[in-house]
C-alpha cells in the first residue's frame, strides 16, 4: 500500500470509527495529524512509518469488524476463531491501548518519523518466529507492544497462555536497568506476566535454546511473574 492509499484509508477509517469505536478514532486521529503534512515521496521515505502505518490500518479493520458485530456473544464468538496469541492481542492489548493514554507515543512517533529507529535484532525475531510455528506455537509482533509496551513478540504454545517476550544482547551488568523499565512498563499495561531473555548472539545455537525457553515459559510461568532469564 503506498503512501497515498494509507492515507485515504486512514480517513475513511476514521469515518468508520467515529460511530463504532470513538476510542479508536481518537487513536487514528491522532495518527492522521502525524501524518497529514507529510508528502507522499518522504512519508514512503520512512520505511518504519509506512510498516507502522500498515499494521495499524489492518489492526483498525479487524477491529471494526469485531466491533461492528450486533452483540457482546458474538464478538466474543469471532475472537474464538482467532488462535490464542491473536485473541489475546485483540480481545486484551489492543483495546486496553486504544482506551489508556499511552505516554510513549508521541516519543516514538517523533522517532519514527525522525528515522531514529531500527531492527537491529529483525532477523533474529524473524528466525525465533519461524521456529516456534514449526513447533506448534503461535506469534503476535506488533509496533504498539513493541515500543509502548516493551514486548518485542507475543508467544503462545500448547497450553495456549499468551506470554510477554522482551529480547536483550545487553549484558548482565548493564541490564539490570533495562529490566527495571521493562518490568515497570508490563505492571503499567496490566500486563499479568512476561519475560525479560538475556541472550549471548555468539553463543552456539542460541536461536533453538531461546525457542524453547519462550515455549516452556509461555506454559509454565505463573500469573504475576516478571522474569529475567540470562541465557
Amino acid at each position: 500500500m503506498q503512501a497515498k492509499e494509507i492515507k485515504k484509508q486512514l480517513i475513511l477509517l476514521i469515518e468508520q470509527a467515529s460511530v463504532i469505536d470513538p476510542g479508536l478514532a481518537k487513536r487514528l486521529e491522532e495518527i492522521n495529524r502525524w501524518v497529514k503534512d507529510v508528502k507522499p515521496g518522504s512519508l514512503t521515505a520512512e520505511r518504519f512509518v509506512i510498516l507502522f502505518l500498515q499494521q495499524m490500518l489492518q489492526d483498525a479493520e479487524v477491529w471494526l469488524r469485531l466491533k461492528s458485530l450486533p452483540s457482546e456473544e458474538e464478538q466474543q464468538s469471532a475472537l474464538t476463531v482467532l488462535n490464542p496469541t491473536l485473541q489475546y492481542w485483540y480481545g486484551y492489548l489492543f483495546p486496553k491501548w486504544l482506551s489508556e493514554n499511552d505516554p510513549k507515543f508521541y516519543i516514538w512517533r517523533r522517532k519514527l518519523m525522525a528515522g531514529e529507529f531500527n531492527q537491529e535484532d529483525a532477523k533474529l525475531i524473524d528466525s525465533i518466529a519461524n521456529n516456534i510455528k514449526n513447533c506448534g506455537g503461535t506469534i503476535v509482533q506488533r509496533y504498539i507492544a513493541d515500543l509502548s509496551m516493551a514486548t518485542d513478540i507475543i508467544v503462545s504454545s500448547r497450553q495456549d497462555r499468551p506470554l510477554c517476550i522482551q529480547l536483550t544482547s545487553v549484558s548482565e551488568e548493564f541490564s539490570q536497568e533495562k529490566f527495571n523499565d521493562w518490568e515497570n512498563s508490563l505492571i503499567f499495561w496490566t500486563i499479568d506476566r512476561g519475560l525479560f531473555l538475556s541472550y549471548n548472539p555468539r553463543a552456539t545455537d542460541f536461536v533453538n535454546q531461546i525457542v524453547n525457553i519462550l515455549l516452556y515459559n509461555s506454559d509454565n510461568l505463573s500469573i504475576g511473574s516478571y522474569l529475567k532469564f540470562n541465557l
